[in-house]
């Protein structure tokens, strides 16, 4: 497409963005609902809705399991929501509670919603590995439709229905959905199906009412954007600028200070996914789940609140077991770096205190600093010989398929695995710790070379002087969403410091100068103090964003990355 056909309010500079990433005409670009990815080839999608709409017409109990976090979370409250909109008269939902149930649809699970006495069970985000809670459900007489989009094992449970895109054989294009993407597409073919069938008043309920849960449950699970994701992803968000998002959606907006008209996907990741995910890593996901289905704006907000202490809580329990990891591994890794820096290719870390719903963010939070894969571990249960473990990766490196290489080694180290590429779950007993650590360590190094262990930044260019402004600030806020495999645009250049300060105590706030730029530019540097004054003159990775605390025609550079001239 020619660049005439480009619309006027999308500058150079945004087009030039967007062709890095593949993206050379506006469609490409902005991709909208109307060229969703059909749901042509998606294994056992029939059979789902044939379940689905079996119960519907017979009123019989249909019940939803969730899981524990954000995908999870609005993924359940995607079915409930959609399953009544297309005419369930008998919904429930559960979710397990991380510190008594473990991960997914176990037996112990099973037996404690026994009681329920439900006809069909559906499970979202999960049941992919589940095999001995889903025979638990089925020798009860239950129907179990799993809908998932995590890598399965070599052999799948024995569930009546199975829909996950990333299936062997399966032949539907989209295979970066979340688990709330892969509910979604069951909800739209089940509307099609009763459509069909003459069972819906004229074309049906709107379903696009539900795409802000698909949005945020999208981000949060750092699902990749491809054009299919960002498509929904977009649609959400515009539902919630425009204030149109469920009561408890809009309430977790409110209680995290950020402005409705302008969300982006960085809000949802940083924002609205840690509040909810921090019930299931705490307390229970419950809560987030009845935060989600609640329609009274003011119980929206109350349990919003609720939410959002037990995330500062999340808050405070991850620096202490980040600060204890950095502190355990400092000497471990002075030594291996010591060494030329080829003594670790990977990391794990384990501590007997340790919360097992925070170790996932401890991973992260280590991966991101030492740019190496991380597993990092903490008993299930107080004083419990089992451990559960969370795994964060880097590019280069299928954390997943790495589990599943070390399980054909080594039969039995590891009780149970799942996961994707950058992120993997796992439990084994405490006394198999040191083996799998060993394993795990000779596994990474087996396949990482050193190119792969030096973390680099991707920069789009320098900004031109006169890109410096207010407009080209909204712009690229506005030219989402961006995220996962369609990064925010990041931008590199040097400036002379010309003041700082330290903020909030952990943060630097910078007055810069920039050659052909008449004004300071102002800049924050999120966790950036160690003690030592910034250099009189930089070189700067940063975003250009909006600064809509100052108001007016004012911006801001948030630097990812500082060094020296």
């Amino acid at each position: 497409m020619p660049a005439a056909a480009w619309p006027t309010d999308i500058p150079p500079l945004l087009r030039r963005i967007y062709a890095a990433r593949g993206a050379n005409h506006a469609d490409a670009a902005r991709p909208r609902l109307a060229g969703l990815l059909p749901p042509d080839g998606m294994l056992d999608l029939d059979r789902a809705t044939g379940l689905l709409a079996d119960a519907i017409a017979h009123g019989r109990r249909i019940l939803v399991v969730g899981d524990f976090d954000a995908d999870g979370a609005t993924a359940c409250a995607l079915a409930v929501r959609g399953l009544r909109m297309l005419g369930a008269g008998d919904v429930m939902h559960a979710v397990p509670n991380r510190m008594v149930h473990g991960y997914g649809l176990s037996p112990a699970l099973v037996a404690e919603l026994a009681p329920l006495r439900p006809n069909l069970l559906v499970t979202v985000d999960h049941g992919i590995a589940c095999h001995a809670g889903i025979d638990a459900a089925k020798a009860l007489g239950w129907q179990v439709l799993v809908t998932d989009h995590h890598l399965p094992g070599e052999r799948l449970p024995a569930a009546d229905a199975i829909v996950n895109p990333n299936r062997v054989g399966d032949g539907f294009a989209g295979k970066s959905l979340a688990g709330v993407g892969v509910m979604f597409y069951v909800l739209l073919a089940l509307r099609a199906r009763l459509r069909a069938e003459g069972r819906l008043e004229g074309k049906g309920p709107d379903l696009g009412q539900l795409l802000d849960l698909v949005a945020v449950g999208t981000v949060a699970d750092l699902a990749p954007l491809d054009a299919n994701n960002r498509a929904l992803v977009a649609a959400g968000l515009r539902r919630l600028r425009a204030r149109q998002g469920c009561a408890g959606l809009m309430a977790l907006v409110e209680v995290a200070g950020r402005r409705a008209e302008s969300l982006v996907a960085a809000d949802i990741g940083f924002a609205i996914g840690p509040r909810l995910n921090a019930a299931g890593r705490l307390e229970d996901m419950a809560l987030g789940i009845e935060c989600l289905l609640c329609d009274d704006p003011a119980r929206a907000r109350e349990l919003a609140q609720r939410l959002d202490a037990i995330n500062r809580e999340r808050r405070d329990v991850q620096q202490s077991m980040l600060d204890e990891a950095e502190q355990a591994l400092s000497a471990q890794m002075l030594e291996a770096f010591g060494r030329g820096g080829e003594g670790m290719a990977s990391i794990c870390a384990f501590d007997a205190g340790w919360h097992p719903g925070v170790v996932g963010l401890v991973a992260s939070k280590l991966k991101e600093r030492l740019h190496r894969p991380v597993v990092a571990f903490a008993p299930s249960e107080p004083g419990s010989a089992s451990l559960r473990g969370s795994a964060r990766s880097i590019p280069g490196f299928h954390v997943r398929d790495a589990l599943a290489a070390i399980d054909a080694r080594h039969p039995g180290l590891i009780e149970r695995f799942g996961g994707h590429a950058m992120a993997a779950g796992l439990s084994l007993d405490a006394s198999r710790l040191e083996a799998f650590e060993a394993a795990f360590h000779a596994h990474a190094g087996s396949v990482l070379d050193a190119a792969t262990l030096q973390a680099t930044l991707d920069s789009d260019g320098a900004l031109a002087p006169h890109e410096f402004d207010r407009v080209h600030a909204e712009a690229l806020r506005d030219g989402g969403p961006w995220g996962q495999g369609f990064p925010e645009p990041l931008f590199d250049g040097e400036f002379d410091v010309a003041g700082w300060r330290v903020v909030g105590e952990r943060h630097l706030r910078l007055d810069l100068r920039a050659d052909g730029v008449q004004a300071r530019l102002a800049a924050i540097h999120f966790g950036a103090w160690r003690g030592d004054p910034p250099p009189g003159r930089a070189r700067l990775a940063y975003r250009l964003v909006p600064d809509d605390y100052r108001g007016g025609d004012a911006i801001q550079l948030v630097v990812e990355h500082l060094e020296a001239c």
